[in-house]
Parts: C-alpha cells; sequence; structure tokens
C-alpha cells in the first residue's frame, strides 16, 4: 500500500499558520510626532481594512497647545499610498501631504483643514514622513532619518 504525502493533519497547521500570517491585522497601528517647539503632538494611525489586500483607514489626530485637538479621515491607504509628508510653515502652520490629499493645522485656531494642492505654495520645512520603515512597521520617520520623498504625478 502506498502512503500519499502532503495530506494529514501537519500540514493542514503549516498551511493554516502561513495563511494566518499573510493577513492583516485588524488592530490599530498608531505613529506619533512630537514638535515640542510649537507644543503639538501628531498622531497617525492606520487600521487595516481589508484582511489581505494592503487597504487602510488613516485617522489623524493633532493636540495643540492649551489642550486643543482637532481629528480627520485621510483619503485612505488604497494600496501603498499612505505616507504622509509633514512639513512646518514659517507662519506656524502645520502642513500634512499625501499622494492624494493635504490637510493644514492652524495651532492658533486649533483648525485641521483640507486644502487643495495649489494652495500650498511658499516656504515649508520639511520635518519628516509618516510611513512604512524598513521592516514594513508604520512609524513617523524624523527628516534626520529618511530625507524627503516627493509624490509621483498620478
Amino acid at each position: 500500500m502506498m502512503r500519499r504525502r502532503g495530506r494529514g493533519p501537519g500540514w493542514a497547521l503549516i498551511g493554516l499558520v502561513l495563511l494566518l500570517s499573510a493577513c492583516n491585522s485588524d488592530r490599530p497601528e498608531p505613529a506619533e510626532f512630537d514638535l515640542p517647539s510649537a507644543g503639538l503632538r501628531l498622531n497617525l494611525t492606520r487600521l487595516a481594512t481589508h484582511p489581505f489586500l494592503s487597504r487602510y483607514r488613516l485617522t489623524l489626530r493633532i493636540e495643540g497647545p492649551r489642550g486643543c485637538s482637532a481629528t480627520a479621515e485621510l483619503f485612505p491607504d488604497t494600496g501603498y499610498a499612505g505616507r504622509r509628508n509633514v512639513y512646518q510653515q514659517p507662519s506656524g502652520l502645520i502642513t500634512v501631504l499625501g499622494q492624494y490629499d493635504a490637510r493644514v493645522f492652524d495651532p492658533a485656531n486649533c483648525s485641521l483643514r483640507l486644502v487643495e494642492f495649489q494652495s500650498l505654495v511658499g516656504q515649508a520645512t520639511f520635518l519628516g514622513a509618516f510611513d512604512v520603515d524598513a521592516q514594513k512597521r508604520w512609524r513617523f520617520l524624523d527628516a534626520s532619518v529618511r530625507p524627503e520623498r516627493s509624490f509621483e504625478k498620478q
């Protein structure tokens, strides 16, 4: 009698482990950046919306001076478009720029608003980016760790 290979509980267990390791976690992945000179803390949390595909919901929360805070849902990451560059303008405004959206936070009014890309003119200092690192972990990468990466025109 010939024994058939590749069948049995051992292979089923290995297959299950491989399948589960390929799944996205449904736990929120927060990344934070503190800007002490302005009294600001930026938190960008991503949450998987699909178990296998690279799809994430992005929620930006900015805490400002005197206890103010503002929150906004950003354009979702629908496949490797989650990176958000962070800039500080000379006026003190903070810009969070993505491939498909841009938000400006005004600490004086504690307001976070969606803006048109064309309105983002003038000099701004690149502070860093919310993105995945070399180990595929979601985090804030300071400008001293990774230089600015511009967005490709779509």
